[in-house]
């Protein structure tokens, strides 16, 4: 059931709230790997360190995505916005007061893993107070903004990034500081209701899902730097999926589990939220490969690759809007089935021109990518969450966004390993054909793939690469991009023979939403 008697006026200012909030956490996404050599270089971080400056977010915000929903249905959403909002904005001020010396790894690695949690607070009571407040018929449209803004600002992050790492790399941090003040006085001006439901939180089953997220998506970023031979990955992984088997089974029966995993009896939600895993194992590694082809293969600085994906997010905005309306106009099955086969197009007809080293070959095809995947991402999301009661669209949001997380780290680590092992291969033929033996070929490739081919560190500049290690380095890209052309065929194909056509019925009242909307008033 959504907000009753909200005049559009203030509807909109509630979503220009929500985008503003969720901002943040988007930008955080990209941002900081733009200024990790700085960050390393004065703070003096280890590889480690620095790489779980980075790492340390993404892991607690999937970790804690599920509790976060379900505090938003239980305390309230927008209680559980605005105190994300603060609880992201402090942590980002400390991680920029990050102090030089021995406490500056640990300090800084805390402080990216509240953020995290903020986020993981923030993120679905932000989704569920726009899924309130708009009714089931206007939801696409105000999703499509909501997902096509706050979307689009994770190509902002390495241009903004960027720019702020000239001036000082604690920058990217603070830059948060002023989106969470406008959040904070948008949300106070519109004054978003919705309904929740106070309930006892189940901690048992927190520890059980944060730990097997949590020991899953570790075992996934560990990958590509212990390497798949390590036993430990395995293990980290195993444990993972063990501790989220006993976690479903856990709250099956429960009179108020974390998660009502009773959701997944839902056929539709089951279907978008395969879909919305396919779509994210190709949309959040997708910035980091087109960042390094555009850095090694194009010669192009942090600044000119972000500049680049803005092209992806011009296709994704505009079809987003698209989207939205065929969503309340014919449902979510045709934008699905649509976007996802475009996307696949898109990013096959991309992947087969990069070998030519020639940006202009490949604006359309990026554009045509980022078409695709607006088109069909919302409609996914939107499609998912409003399956869920209106007592539970956080806790369903959270179950989303779990899902989406889980799957870009998986994907993180098998295109990686796909991506390092073509571009050692076809280094170590090019070597033989200059004349080196077989097996000091493969020697020099071994070595050259764990360097840095960061295109000088992200100056631009290529001028110190030989051609061929660009040209070897781009087809490595390549084959990534066709496994992602293929993994959106198959969304287009679970979308197709998973969901059924039509407009969604909007949800009838029941005694559980009528008794919520009677006590709050009473």
């Amino acid at each position: 059931m959504s907000t009753n008697g909200v005049g559009s006026g203030r509807k909109g200012l509630v979503l220009a709230a929500m985008i503003c909030a969720v901002a943040m956490t988007f930008i955080d996404q990209t941002i900081v790997s733009i200024a990790a050599p700085k960050i390393q270089s004065e703070l003096h971080l280890s590889g480690t360190g620095v790489q779980w400056a980075i790492n340390a977010y993404l892991l607690a915000m999937a970790a804690l995505f599920a509790f976060g929903g379900r505090l938003s249905d239980t305390l309230g959403h927008r209680r559980m916005v605005v105190i994300g909002v603060v609880v992201f904005a402090a942590s980002s001020a400390l991680c920029g007061l990050t102090p030089t010396g021995a406490l500056a790894q640990s300090w800084i690695i805390t402080f990216r893993a509240v953020q995290g949690l903020g986020g993981a607070l923030m993120y679905p009571a932000a989704l569920a107070i726009v899924v309130n407040t708009y009714e089931l018929r206007e939801r696409g449209r105000a999703l499509a903004l909501f997902f096509g803004i706050a979307g689009g600002l994770t190509a902002v992050g390495p241009i903004l990034g960027g720019y702020l790492t000239q001036w000082t790399w604690r920058g990217i941090f603070w830059v948060n500081i002023p989106v969470a003040l406008v959040a904070l006085l948008l949300i106070w001006i519109s004054k978003p209701e919705t309904q929740y439901r106070p309930a006892p939180i189940d901690y048992r089953g927190l520890i059980l899902i944060a730990g097997g997220v949590a020991l899953s998506v570790f075992g996934f970023q560990q990958s590509h730097v212990w390497g798949w031979a390590n036993p430990a990955i395995y293990l980290s992984i195993a444990a993972g999926a063990a501790l989220l088997l006993v976690f479903f089974r856990y709250e099956r029966g429960r009179t108020s589990p974390l998660m009502d995993v009773a959701i997944f009896r839902d056929r539709a939600f089951v279907v978008q939220c395969v879909v919305l895993a396919l779509a994210m194992a190709v949309f959040l590694p997708m910035f980091f490969f087109a960042s390094e082809y555009a850095a090694l293969s194009l010669g192009q600085n942090a600044q000119q690759a972000g500049l680049t994906l803005l092209y992806f997010f011009l296709g994704f905005m505009v079809t987003a809007q698209i989207g939205g309306r065929m969503l309340d106009r014919v449902g979510a099955k045709r934008p699905v089935v649509a976007g996802a086969v475009i996307a696949a197009v898109g990013f096959y007809l991309w992947a087969s021109k990069m070998p030519s080293l020639n940006l202009s070959t490949l604006t359309w095809y990026i554009v045509l990518a980022g078409a695709g995947m607006g088109l069909m991402i919302g409609p996914s999301n939107t499609d998912a969450v409003n399956r869920a009661s209106s007592l539970s669209y956080g806790e369903a949001t959270g179950i989303t966004m779990t899902v989406r997380n889980y799957a870009s780290s998986l994907s993180f680590a098998v295109l990686g390993t796909v991506m390092v092992s073509i571009f050692q291969s076809r280094i170590a033929d090019s070597l033989v054909q200059q004349g080196l033996s077989t097996a000091q070929a493969q020697q020099a490739a071994a070595a050259a793939t764990r360097g840095d081919y960061s295109a000088g560190g992200g100056s631009g500049s290529t001028s110190s690469i030989p051609k061929w290690v660009r040209l070897d380095f781009a087809h490595g890209v390549q084959t990534v991009f066709y496994i992602m052309a293929g993994v959106m065929l198959l969304a287009a194909l679970v979308a197709l023979l998973g969901l059924r056509g039509g407009v969604q019925a909007p949800e009838a009242p029941s005694a559980e939403n009528t008794a919520a909307a009677d006590a709050k008033a009473a």
